[in-house]
């Protein structure tokens, strides 16, 4: 198995004011449109939840939970990477609907050809830590280290392991409106993606 799939789900939608995994976009859950979306790339999926108590959809996933409870969205990418069964692991926000194939491929490809651990977009707007590809084997030991010393910033494992920067201009090869990395904060924010949605 070589990829895995980790989408992480345990936000706490304070900017949304509900629970934004199970808002409903044409028809299903912004946690179930992500699954769908993410599937038929990888191998296996992982969604990650900080809250064993919430009960999520049977997604057909399987489950992790957060071994750093209350260390953010960092424990949830560890959480993930130690379920992960892949030799890379893709981890995802579950509020970014518009996943681009062709994007991931073109980070499959840099993570196939150079001798690196982390494949990352760095946008003009900054780093996106969680939409990037991990090699587990090697990030587990590093993010574990962080979380120990508790540094909890998604970047924060990142000097110890090989990161690549995908650059705005590789990125745009693939993604020239920069979709993939819309995610959902605010109800504002939940209106612009049905608005984009329609369009298409």
């Amino acid at each position: 198995m070589q990829r895995s799939g980790v989408i992480l789900a345990g936000g706490n939608s304070r900017r949304m004011g509900q629970d934004k995994r199970f808002m409903k976009l044409a028809g299903k859950s912004l946690l179930a449109w992500a699954v769908e979306q993410l599937r038929p790339w990888v191998d296996e999926l992982i969604v990650v939840t900080a809250d064993p108590a919430v009960p999520l959809e049977d997604l057909g996933t399987r489950v992790a939970h957060d071994q750093y409870p209350g260390a953010g969205a960092l424990a949830g990418i560890h959480a993930g990477l130690l379920a992960a069964r892949g030799t890379w692991a893709f981890v995802m926000a579950c509020d970014m609907p518009f996943l681009n194939i062709q994007l991931l491929d073109g980070l499959w490809q840099i993570a196939q050809t150079a001798p690196v651990d982390v494949v990352i977009p760095h946008r003009r707007q900054g780093l996106e830590p969680l939409h990037a590809l991990y090699r587990p084997a090697t990030c587990l030991p590093a993010i574990e280290a962080a979380l120990n010393q508790q540094r909890r910033r998604l970047i924060s494992f990142y000097d110890a392991v090989k990161v690549r920067q995908v650059t705005s201009e590789e990125l745009a090869a693939w993604d020239p409106e920069g979709l993939s990395f819309c995610n959902v904060n605010t109800l504002q924010d939940f209106e612009e993606v049905r608005r984009r949605l329609k369009l298409r």
